[in-house]
């Protein structure tokens, strides 16, 4: 896939001021590491994450999105009338039912005739998202679309703990398998997309422009990653292979790289900045190793933020242009990645 004429205009996050410490959670589990005779300190030597941050009770998705929204819009300078559509990208929601994104819609004041609807893919939903709205921005439908997301991953960690310890019979292997799920995180993030000017397309160089790239899933893989309600209707609980997810995943990485590059023409050294999904440590020391990149191009934040699911990306990319790890003249990739398993890979020109 490839885009003539749209811009990523603005990109906004927002963080829960509450860091829970990999310590902490272990803490919880103390009669499960004792019973199986497990040292403290492997939750954070496993993942790679010493802590993450989680949203004060009660918050909704919503309410988070739109606070990224905010600063998204802010950043990007567009009237909210210009919006022709917002889509909400995470996995979490307000509810089923109405769109998670007419929550949004309301709280910024986006104009009546914007298109609106929530899009749920896993860790890969704002890229689907942006993709989505650089579509519509290329065929003529819109000027401008707001991709917002906003993940809580308190009540999934929360669950997984209560029912680990909760239950007389958990085995080793029913830990393994929830491993994953105490990695999950909280956060927000936005991203406005809007069609290039007349002046801007006559430049060979267009700050901010979205270029494309490629999409590739390996969907027998399905059955690695699987979340769903309780057994008890009392929160959402999720099972994962994580090492059978880690080398799939970067078996899949590594085929969508390769037609990444030769969709943009790109090559590795061409490439400045990186930013990936955050998933954990031992995630990002294979992708690297397996696509033959230079990690000191990446901009890791998976040891203090954990993993956002859809969030993860887009919310990396809005602290690394904060903070001037991405700077004006660069070519940027952005490697995302999700359960199913689905991978899409993205380049900007910053």
């Amino acid at each position: 896939m490839r885009y003539r004429d749209v811009v990523v205009a603005g990109i906004g996050h927002a963080l829960p001021a509450r860091a829970v410490t990999s310590e902490e959670l272990e803490e919880r589990l103390a009669p499960l590491y004792e019973r199986f005779r497990l040292r403290a300190g492997r939750l954070e030597l496993m993942s790679g994450i010493r802590e993450r941050r989680f949203w004060p009770p009660g918050t909704r998705p919503s309410e988070v999105a739109a606070q990224a929204g905010e600063m998204a819009l802010a950043q990007s300078g567009i009237a909210r009338a210009s919006i022709g559509c917002l889509i909400h990208a995470s996995v979490s929601r307000d509810f089923l039912e109405p769109a998670t994104a007419s929550v949004v819609h309301q709280r910024l004041g986006l104009a009546p005739d914007c298109h609106l609807f929530d899009l749920s893919n896993a860790c890969l939903g704002v890229l689907n998202a942006m993709v989505i709205v650089a579509g519509m921005i290329e065929r003529g439908e819109i000027e401008a679309g707001l991709v917002v997301a906003g993940e809580d991953g308190r009540p999934l960690v929360d669950r997984t703990i209560e029912e680990l310890v909760g239950n007389d019979a958990t085995t080793k292997a029913d830990l393994k398998r929830a491993f994953a799920s105490l990695t999950i995180a909280s956060g927000a993030a936005a991203v406005v997309l809007r069609r290039a000017s007349e002046e801007e397309k006559a430049l060979e160089r267009v700050p901010g422009r979205l270029l494309g790239g490629a999409v590739l899933a390996a969907s027998e893989h399905n059955v690695l990653c699987q979340g769903d309600h309780s057994a008890d209707g009392a929160g959402l609980l999720m099972e994962t292979d994580s090492e059978a997810m880690l080398q799939a995943g970067n078996a899949l990485a590594a085929r969508t790289f390769e037609a990444f590059l030769a969709e943009l023409h790109w090559s590795r050294d061409s490439i400045d900045r990186i930013v990936t999904h955050q998933v954990g440590g031992a995630h990002r020391r294979l992708l690297f190793e397996t696509l033959e990149l230079d990690p000191e191009r990446d901009f890791p934040t998976v040891e203090t933020l954990g993993n956002i699911g859809s969030v993860s990306l887009p919310l990396t990319l809005s602290i690394a242009i904060r903070e001037g790890r991405v700077e004006r003249g660069q070519s940027v990739a952005l490697l995302g990645i999700g359960s199913g398993l689905n991978c899409m890979m993205l380049g900007l020109e910053w």
